[in-house]
């Protein structure tokens, strides 16, 4: 594809629906005066379960392999062990497996190829020598608060926050050299970590990279972006579909706010850029509201601003407009939860990267409390409780090490 493609179309396709580009130039050289593919990364941490809002970067994935990109996808495994402790080694590894069953699966859900694409963990290139002493060499020349500024939108902030989140953004900022790419491409919220990359790195000897940010999805609620740590916020990949429509029907949406509307933001920035994907032409919209007859009758929309204007004027009500996201939430997620019920390794992957604390049909065994001899009915005799033998210390630890070791 990148062969038919002229450097100038290439390009547009690598910026395509993006909120901001930084030093655009470097992509320009590489395609214009390099004529080669440009070679760009995307990293996530596996910390919650990922959300619909990983729609975005995927499709932006697609836009990259259409203009003949080489992208590789970073499962940052020891970046979600530094954020805040979120979980420990042992489980984040699980859940870098489920991260890569979930991006896989959406791609293909959205007939994106994925036999071009790179995956590679965190883990597998920064424990060597080099990557760290860089990171002795960065944390030499970037002060402390520079680092914290540069993770605070990424990092989980806390009153007393811990060296970790400190050396995040570094490692983050080193991935591009160590990763050979000529691009580095996140949400928006990254922005202050490519900043620090591109005003540190050539102090080390290493070059500028390009930085691509896509807009952030808002959340369910009012304000804030659609998040892995706030399960109120977001729709979960593998949602049920019952789940799905109760969340969107409990979502924020004032009538006539088209501006801080997290659905419209999910129809404009995921519904149709997929739409446009599968029909391989742009501008391609299309959401069928199943209204009831005695409020107009089934209605279809053509046009995302035909669909915003009508609600800004207040001729599309949220309960409408709810109807139709949830549905068609409902059927992006279908496939996905295909791929999930068909696959025993995915399935593992999700439970044991995130076990629940309390299964379903696991009653909490009560405590009989200790009365002491002043009670009333104290003297009267009590059933003598069945006497069990206390776990020895070797039978503990092994059911620890069977519950968090790795297959």
């Amino acid at each position: 594809m990148s062969v038919e493609l002229s450097p100038e179309e290439q390009y547009r396709w690598i910026t395509k629906d993006l909120q901001e580009v930084l030093n655009a130039q470097i992509i320009k050289d590489v395609l214009e005066k390099e004529k080669r593919p440009l070679r760009l990364y995307w990293g996530t941490a596996p910390t919650g379960k990922p959300h619909c809002g990983y729609f975005v970067p995927m499709i932006k994935l697609a836009h990259f392999l259409k203009a003949g990109c080489e992208v590789t996808i970073l499962l940052a495994d020891l970046h979600a062990f530094l954020d805040n402790m979120k979980a420990p080694l042992e489980v984040v590894q699980y859940r870098a497996k489920y991260y890569e069953f979930v991006v896989k699966s959406i791609l293909t859900s959205i007939n994106v190829p994925i036999n071009k694409l790179k995956f590679t963990t965190g883990s597998s290139y920064q424990l060597g020598e080099k990557y760290t002493l860089d990171i002795f060499k960065l944390s030499n020349i970037v002060s402390q608060n520079d680092a914290k500024r540069a993770g605070a939108d990424v990092v989980k902030q806390v009153s007393n926050p811990l060296l970790s989140g400190l050396i995040y953004p570094l490692m983050q900022a080193l991935d591009e050299e160590h990763l050979g790419v000529d691009a580095q491409f996140g949400g928006v919220d990254q922005r202050k970590i490519f900043v620090l990359a591109e005003e540190n790195l050539p102090s080390l000897g290493y070059k500028k990279r390009a930085h691509l940010m896509n807009h952030m999805i808002p959340g369910l609620g009012q304000g804030g972006k659609m998040s892995a740590s706030d399960p109120n916020s977001k729709i979960d990949i593998i949602e049920d579909p019952k789940v799905v429509r109760k969340k969107v029907n409990s979502a924020y949406c004032a009538p006539g706010d088209i501006k801080d509307n997290g659905l419209i933001a999910f129809l404009e920035f995921v519904v149709q850029p997929i739409q446009e994907l599968l029909a391989d032409k742009e501008g391609v919209f299309k959401l069928e509201i199943n209204r009831p007859e005695k409020y107009g009758g089934p209605i279809t929309y053509t046009s995302i601003d035909e669909l915003k204007a009508d609600y800004e004027s207040e001729k599309l009500s949220p309960v409408d407009l709810k109807s139709g996201v949830a549905e068609r939430i409902v059927d992006l997620l279908a496939p996905i939860r295909t791929q999930f019920d068909a696959s025993p390794e995915f399935q593992a992957a999700q439970k044991n990267g995130y076990p629940e604390v309390n299964p379903k049909g696991e009653k909490k065994v009560k405590k009989s409390k200790d009365k002491g001899s002043r009670y009333p009915g104290a003297g009267k005799s009590e059933s003598p409780a069945p006497e069990t033998a206390p776990a020895s210390a070797t039978e503990t630890i092994t059911e620890t090490l069977e519950y968090t070791k790795l297959e």
